[in-house]
């Protein structure tokens, strides 16, 4: 009798649902891709099943896991820094490129090229160790607020990218990043916001130097930059970095596109994701023109290719965090 109860109960009492995992995503073909793709490597049943070791999924930053307008957040960093260096000692201004940037004048520091950036990049990414950089950049990170949107640069991520981060992990994959922005920059802030540790990020490399500062041991940043961990270099990172190829990439621009290709090139299941950023109300719209996180040649091949093109407009309910 009590077992004819127990099903009895059981039958007749509505259960509720396993919670999604990815509530931010609205339930439209790409988010069903995704998670088919996630249920086929995980399912020790499927001919798809990837052992937990090779699940590995690697996420480009600027533009995939938070915003990058109107100019890549280090930058903007590197910005306020710079200008207040100055206010303590103008003579550092010694180039176009330092007084441009200086002076917020965005036109003219793009008139200066990449050689431009890369001296606000040395004059405000050096001389000092890595620990306070670190420590300088994460308090900026908590503090300053985007000119656009009023919120802290800490809560311009993408909360559909959190969750889909963490619907990953608890599926057993291992999650890194894989940006061309600069490595220490990223790991200021990549525990807390993504929950990936430091030791999980994979960016553009500085020269560095060890040294004796009072007779402390010390890794103390240089000018200089020894990698760029961008478009092709991005592979490249991944093998030195992880020593294995990925079953998942995901970014958002052409320079993440060698990435994807050569994650999706081999044998087995695997998947490319490209974030199309179609949201101009409720954050950025642009694509092939953008002197930002251009998009063209994912666009055009990555359907082909077999790859998911995500509409943040269409298949995102939210986008940030910090809202």
């Amino acid at each position: 009798m009590r077992h004819c109860l127990l099903a009895l109960v059981a039958t007749t009492i509505a259960w509720p649902a396993l919670a999604d995992p990815m509530p931010s995503w609205r339930d439209t073909d790409t988010k069903a891709r995704i998670v088919a793709f996630v249920d086929a490597v995980t399912d020790p049943a499927s001919p798809d099943h990837v052992a937990p070791a090779d699940r590995i999924a690697v996420f480009d930053n600027d533009g995939t896991l938070w915003a990058e307008k109107p100019v890549y957040f280090q930058l903007l960093y590197a910005l306020d820094r710079l200008q207040k260096m100055a206010a303590d000692d103008p003579s550092i201004l010694t180039t176009d490129a330092l007084k441009a940037a200086a002076a917020g004048d965005m036109q003219a520091l793009a008139a200066t090229g990449e050689h431009g950036l890369l001296e606000v990049i040395g004059a405000t990414h050096s001389g000092m160790s890595v620990d306070a950089f670190i420590a300088d950049a994460a308090d900026w990170l908590a503090t300053a607020t985007h000119p656009g949107t009023g919120l802290r640069y800490a809560q311009m991520t993408y909360a559909p990218m959190i969750e889909l981060l963490g619907y990953l992990r608890d599926e057993g994959f291992a999650t890194y990043i894989v940006s061309g922005g600069g490595v220490h920059f990223i790991r200021a802030f990549s525990q807390d916001a993504y929950g990936i540790p430091p030791e999980q990020v994979i960016g553009s490399v500085g020269e560095s130097a060890y040294e004796l500062v009072d007779g402390v041991p010390t890794l103390v940043k240089k000018p200089g930059i020894a990698f760029i961990d961008d478009k092709e270099g991005k592979p490249v990172g991944i093998d030195r970095g992880i020593g294995k190829r990925p079953i998942l990439a995901v970014g958002n621009s052409d320079g993440d596109f060698q990435m994807l290709e050569w994650t999706t090139a081999s044998a087995g299941a695997r998947l490319g994701v490209l974030i199309h950023h179609t949201d101009a109300d409720r954050a950025f719209a642009y694509d092939r023109d953008s002197a930002v996180g251009s998009l063209a040649r994912g666009l055009d091949e990555g359907p082909d290719r077999g790859w998911v093109i995500v509409d943040m407009k269409a298949d995102w309910d939210r986008v940030w965090t910090g809202e």
